[in-house]
């Protein structure tokens, strides 16, 4: 086996030096792209026919989708907002998506469960050096 070139063994390689980044933008792009299904349910937002009824299973959906997708475009609690956004991903693909068949391509599922594997990705990695989160730890 060889080894790495004597450019990227003395540090980091490009890719990895642009790994806090990529991070962001991939926290803050899901972030704001998962907001816009809160403000079609919420507000009747983006082409919705209108607001869904806020006591409702749509309703808690919108809530969480919009206040919860803010809370990781701005990097603040993300390792529990992502793990229950997460758990959200799940139910709606078990309950919206799989009575249609079991094949996500076949039953449009394919996007909430997008959705699932980014916000696990967050739960577990956290919302990285560029958030609220990292200003806060770094002030403790």
């Amino acid at each position: 086996m060889t080894k790495q070139s004597d450019s990227f063994s003395a540090g980091t390689s490009p890719l990895e030096a642009i790994g806090p980044a990529l991070h962001a933008i991939l926290r803050i792009g899901a972030g704001l792209l998962y907001m816009q299904h809160g403000a079609q349910k919420l507000f009747g937002a983006l082409g919705a026919e209108g607001p869904v009824p806020l006591f409702s299973l749509m309703g808690l959906a919108g809530v969480l989708e919009f206040f919860g997708g803010l809370l990781i475009v701005l990097g603040l609690f993300t390792r529990p907002v992502a793990l229950v956004l997460a758990l959200q991903m799940l139910a709606a693909y078990f309950m919206a998506h799989m009575p249609e068949g079991p094949w996500p391509i076949l039953n449009a599922g394919e996007l909430a469960l997008l959705y699932m594997l980014i916000f696990l990705f967050l739960a577990g990695n956290g919302s990285g050096p560029w958030s609220l989160d990292h200003v806060i730890k770094k002030r403790r």
